[in-house]
């Protein structure tokens, strides 16, 4: 039987708490250093706590361990991996090759996406080096993750929902050139949320102030079916600095889907243990979201409706309300039905590049929508038509802050006598088993029924533990035992079960480390990303014979690649007419290029490498 994993981010210890509760088979959490997120570490004491809660369910912890490392780090990395190893970590997300040179504990590898794993021959070299899985570049199509598939045998994680990084991962050195701040240091400086100007060499602006590097979210709910056929095992959500309204919703939607795709295939099951029940109705619109693409998982986007670009803001946009009916004495009226209420925050679009939005004071006739403070909408800021979105939903917060899910492990009991006393014995959903002995000789029952109910009822409180009830079995003959002795057997046994599940997990370990095998290439630049002399000796033991220093050891000259993405802005702007490297109809005539993204004094080249469908933006100057 396969097992489908669905893996939650974790800001903190209660978040990863709260994506285990909402299904999460898995979390992934930064320590206090050296993660790709360097505003959520955290310290050895909590991700410890954190795995003991999760492996109750059988759930897994990761550390995110994905930054490059510079010589005087090594050595505090390496005694900080053997504190994550002895917490319980059940596996290391880590981009940095000389990692695997050093002398680690038998925790088992995960290659990040920031290693950048694109092609069938990367994430073959990435197996024979020892890791036992490959996190895939989110750029790939179904057709490229079957590809690879067929060549290797490594588990494979794709990311299925959150923010997109508009680069190929670990390839973008825009905000290091910019400001020093190293995404591949866990650093970035998002300049891909900024607004820019699209100009060409004469310095004619052709797309003025819009976030042209800016991508939609991804989404991919409706392809989970088509990710386990082409061979992924483990469904991975971004998002470890998302509020925890963003964790329990995003986390309780992707559980239900899976859950529905698993009932369809029993030779599917969960990767942990325990239902979910959910207080609430996951919805991703709900929580921050920029709108959503699956984000080339069925080709190169070639039409309006599987665009990938947000240029109008990089703020969540929420979900669409209705469009623009009128606009009738400062109130607006939709097109639609809708439940919008005071508090509520909606947004629009009022020109390209722009976004504008207030809170409702109030709704009147369940159709006119006022404004509250001292905000005034016009026609001319809402024509008719205009999508309104709620970007902020009072009623779901409010429901969201209190409790929301509920997750539990089935187990059947079966309370008999014994030659001490009383016996309460059980096994779980796992075939976990555990007894408890309460020793007191019980005095027969007045009253066979009230007394065999009273067994049950306080026998059968588990609400406050990670357990539920399914079958009791009561084989003893009937006896009056005081509520608090039934109680106090009962914590026992629950006691002895949760020390039971935590000695029977089965915590995954790595193997002897491989024999080096010959990397594909025998000259490496900035972009292998080798920040220290373990990773270059890494890949010289493996063949490489010339290998230059990380971008952020020593920053390239000008006319360096600092981003490679799959976006391209002339075919958001409607300017693209395929491969042939000709000039639609309805394009500039400048458009062709060169061109240049500016943003202040900012300056970069802009390069469409039509052929690959990709584009490349180069090395940043001070304009005159």
């Amino acid at each position: 039987m396969s097992c489908l994993e669905l893996l939650a981010p974790a800001k903190n210890m209660a978040f990863g708490k709260a994506a285990v509760d909402h299904g999460a088979d898995a979390v992934y959490i930064g320590p206090e250093r050296f993660g790709a997120r360097a505003a959520a570490g955290n310290s050895v004491a909590d991700i410890e706590a954190l795995c003991t809660y999760a492996h109750r369910y059988f759930a897994r912890v990761y550390a995110a361990f994905n930054t490059l490392l510079f010589d005087h780090e090594l050595e505090p990395a390496g005694r900080l991996i053997q504190q994550l190893y002895h917490a319980g970590v059940d596996a290391l997300i880590i981009q940095d090759m000389g990692l695997l040179e050093m002398d680690l504990p038998p925790i088992p590898l995960f290659a990040s996406t920031q290693t950048d794993n694109r092609t069938p021959e990367k994430i073959r070299f990435l197996e024979q080096s020892g890791f036992s899985r490959v996190i895939l570049a989110r750029e790939l199509s179904l057709s490229a993750i079957r590809q690879i598939r067929e060549v290797t045998g490594v588990e494979l994680e794709a990311f299925v929902h959150g923010a997109l990084c508009v680069c190929y991962s670990g390839q973008c050195y825009m905000s290091a050139a910019i400001g020093g701040r190293s995404a591949n240091r866990g650093a970035c400086g998002q300049p891909c949320r900024l607004a820019w100007n699209l100009e060409d060499k004469k310095g004619t602006v052709l797309c003025e102030n819009r976030h042209l590097l800016s991508l939609k979210d991804m989404n991919r709910a409706d392809f989970l079916g088509d990710l386990v056929r082409a061979g992924v095992t483990s469904f991975k959500i971004e998002g470890r600095l998302k509020d925890l309204d963003y964790v329990k919703n995003i986390t309780g939607f992707y559980r239900q889907r899976l859950d529905a795709l698993i009932e369809t295939d029993l030779s599917r099951s969960p990767a942990s243990s325990g239902r979910t029940t959910f207080f609430f109705t996951p919805d991703p619109y709900k929580t921050f979201n920029r709108r959503f693409t699956d984000y080339f998982l069925s080709g190169s986007p070639d039409s309006p409706t599987s665009s990938i670009d947000a240029f109008d803001t990089p703020k969540s946009v929420g979900e669409p309300v209705g469009k623009v009916k009128q606009i009738k004495n400062q109130s607006l009226v939709l097109d639609r039905p809708h439940d919008l209420r005071a508090g509520d925050g909606i947004c629009f679009p009022n020109a390209p590049g722009r976004l504008k939005g207030f809170y409702v004071n109030r709704v009147d006739e369940n159709a006119f929508v006022f404004p509250s403070g001292k905000t005034l909408i016009h026609k001319h800021d809402l024509p008719k038509g205009t999508m309104v979105f709620r970007n902020h939903d009072l009623g779901f917060a409010r429901l969201m802050a209190g409790m929301t899910a509920q997750r539990k492990i089935s187990l059947d009991m079966t309370f008999c006598e014994h030659p001490q006393g009383f016996e309460l014995s059980c096994v779980d959903e796992n075939n976990i088993r555990a007894r408890a002995l309460l020793r007191v000789s019980g005095d027969p029952a007045r009253n066979p029924d009230t007394a065999r109910a009273a067994i049950e009822k306080q026998l059968g409180k588990l609400g406050n533990t990670c357990f539920e009830l399914n079958r009791l079995e009561i084989l003893s003959k009937p006896v009056f035992l005081s509520a608090a002795d039934l109680n106090c057997l009962r914590r026992d046994l629950v006691a002895c079960l949760e020390n039971n599940r935590l000695t029977a997990y089965a915590r995954m370990t790595a193997g002897p480390r491989p024999a080096p095998v010959p990397f594909y290439r025998e000259h490496l630049d900035f972009r292998a990303n080798a920040a220290n002399h373990l990773a270059v000796q890494f890949y010289k033991n493996r063949g490489v014979k010339s290998i230059d220093p990380a971008f952020e050891c020593a920053p390239p000259g000008p006319g360096t690649p600092v981003m490679t993405t799959k976006h391209c802005i002339r075919r958001s702007l409607g300017w693209c007419s395929g491969k042939t490297e000709k000039k639609p109809n309805n394009a500039p005539q400048s458009c062709l290029g060169p061109l240049f993204l500016t943003h202040g004094k900012l300056r970069f080249e802009v390069v469409f490498n039509c052929r690959e469908c990709e584009m490349q933006i180069y090395t940043f100057f001070h304009s005159a």
